[in-house]
């Protein structure tokens, strides 16, 4: 989509125009969806999640900056609301302090053979607090400091988080590339890695 198109298209959410909400919702669902899926547990949740964002970004368009752009503005606001659903099913377990977080590195998780929807699926099933906080650390760059500010939470707590969603990964992954390796011994055939991802790049769909 051309700035300009895009540019009509904010004009006319701004007088609330149906048509045009409808097409810069079509135009923006998968990357949307795919911010929303990385902090929900399911696909019926994101879309809850995704929805009530498009409803914040049809009913505060008008504060939009068109000198800058539209998807980061639009990536915030879904991140945002991805949080506000998280505190609102917020659980005190998983959120035990951990001040010294044993260092387990991203490249422990990129370094295996996942593509992005193996790995996407493997981040849902982790627990929603871990979740949240490997979103916010490993994809959106935050700080635990930030992360803290922005949960409710310290900044030890985020680190633990942090800590037991990146082992927990560690342990689906390795047992999915056993399984892999074990399935295609048993049908005679050699293995061949499926394409690696970087669990820092997991962005969406554009």
């Amino acid at each position: 989509m051309g700035e300009e198109e895009l540019h009509q298209l904010i004009r006319g959410c701004i007088k609330q125009d149906r048509k045009c909400q409808k097409m810069l919702y079509k135009a923006f669902y998968g990357f949307s969806m795919g911010i929303c899926l990385r902090y929900a547990g399911n696909r019926d949740e994101a879309a809850e999640v995704m929805n009530q964002g498009f409803f914040k970004v049809f009913t505060h368009i008008e504060s939009f900056d068109t000198s800058r752009p539209f998807k980061a503005w639009l990536g915030k606001i879904m991140m945002n609301v991805s949080i506000d659903h998280y505190r609102a099913n917020l659980k005190m377990a998983y959120t035990e302090d951990l001040d010294q977080a044993e260092h387990v590195s991203d490249g422990d998780i990129a370094d295996k053979n996942l593509n992005y929807n193996d790995l996407l699926g493997m981040v849902q099933k982790l627990p929603q607090a871990y979740r949240t906080v490997f979103n916010l650390f490993a994809i959106e760059g935050y700080s635990h400091e930030e992360i803290a500010t922005m949960l409710n939470i310290n900044a030890g707590t985020s680190k633990s988080n942090l800590h037991k969603a990146r082992q927990k990964l560690k342990q689906m992954i390795f047992k999915a590339d056993s399984s892999a390796n074990n399935a295609n011994y048993n049908n005679g055939m050699g293995y061949t890695p499926i394409v690696a991802i970087k669990a820092i790049n997991m962005n969406g769909y554009s």
